[in-house]
């Protein structure tokens, strides 16, 4: 079966056909429209353009930021550029005929989803995934199905509160994990020492520009041995692995999924964090949950979601 897979993002819309093997046939990028009157049709256009390359698919995924309801497909709390969505159903903006089922989700748990069928969450029923980016967004398998809680909003891992005097985070807690350890807690931890002049190779390099020190740029200066990245990265790992080893302790899952751009830092990243989160959790667990890397390569968010149309119901 052929499915339509769909990510819905702030800045692009990804969008394209997947076969049963999680191969994308042919796919579509188009830039996010800032109102609805622009949104649909732009839409419309792109999926009619991979039917003509194609085919007609058995079913439709669709992965978006805020609040999804996946009984509806509705969008009940999207804060930011695509607010529009607001109050809409996904399904109803796709143009497709009505015998062709659409499932609509936040976008972390459609990535567990592409895990789900294709990835390292294939065959288990207890899985945890943390998506590591300029935030930290995350989602929960527990005894087989993905965990959406009273509200929808279960998964939200991100925002657990590691220390609760920490930083303000945008959610409004203080020492949300995010502030703790994402891109942007990295990057700030960086950029605040290269203003105050610290020696160390990131200052010699963004003395004029610290916006340009990327977490990608401190984790390779933390390999190569500088010190005060190495300080950065070993500080974030350290309130990474008790954030994961208290989740642990919660959900008892079989493995944890790490995924996203930061966790493209490999065993730089995923050596530490393990040892990090065995040492806290293996006493009481009396077992060592595995980390495991993110398995569906694709970034782009469409095998992900077509994933969801292709996941098991019930």
């Amino acid at each position: 079966m052929v499915v339509l897979g769909i990510d819905i993002g702030g800045s692009l819309i990804r969008a394209g056909m997947v076969d049963s093997d999680g191969a994308i046939l042919a796919s579509r990028t188009i830039a996010t429209p800032n109102d609805l009157d622009g949104f649909v049709p732009s839409l419309q256009d792109a999926i009619r353009w991979l039917l003509e390359a194609t085919e007609l698919p058995g079913g439709v995924g669709i992965g978006c930021k805020g609040t999804i309801n996946p009984d509806t497909t509705q969008v009940e709390i999207l804060r930011g550029p695509l607010h529009f969505l607001e109050g809409l159903r996904l399904a109803d903006l796709v143009g497709l005929p009505v015998n062709v089922p659409v499932f609509a989700d936040n976008d972390a748990r459609v990535a567990m989803a592409g895990e789900m069928v294709w990835g390292a969450a294939k065959g288990h029923d207890n899985v945890l995934m943390l998506i590591l980016g300029t935030g930290v967004g995350g989602a929960v398998i527990a005894n087989g199905h993905l965990l959406r809680g009273h509200s929808g909003v279960a998964g939200h891992l991100g925002h657990i509160t590691i220390d609760p005097d920490g930083p303000l985070c945008a959610c409004g807690n203080r020492g949300c994990l995010e502030t703790v350890f994402s891109a942007r807690a990295i990057e700030g931890e960086a950029w605040a020492a290269v203003h105050r002049g610290c020696s160390s190779t990131l200052t010699r390099l963004f003395r004029e520009q610290p916006q340009l020190a990327t977490c990608r740029t401190i984790f390779q200066a933390a390999s190569e041995g500088d010190a005060l990245s190495m300080a950065i990265v070993s500080k974030a790992i350290r309130g990474l692995g008790a954030g994961i080893a208290g989740l642990l302790h919660v959900f008892d899952p079989e493995l944890v999924i790490i995924g996203g751009k930061v966790a493209d830092a490999g065993d730089e990243l995923l050596v530490p964090l393990q040892e990090e989160v065995w040492s806290r959790s293996r006493g009481l667990l009396g077992r060592e949950v595995p980390l495991v890397e993110q398995q569906v390569a694709d970034k782009s968010g469409i095998v992900g979601a077509a994933g969801l149309a292709m996941a098991p119901r019930g």
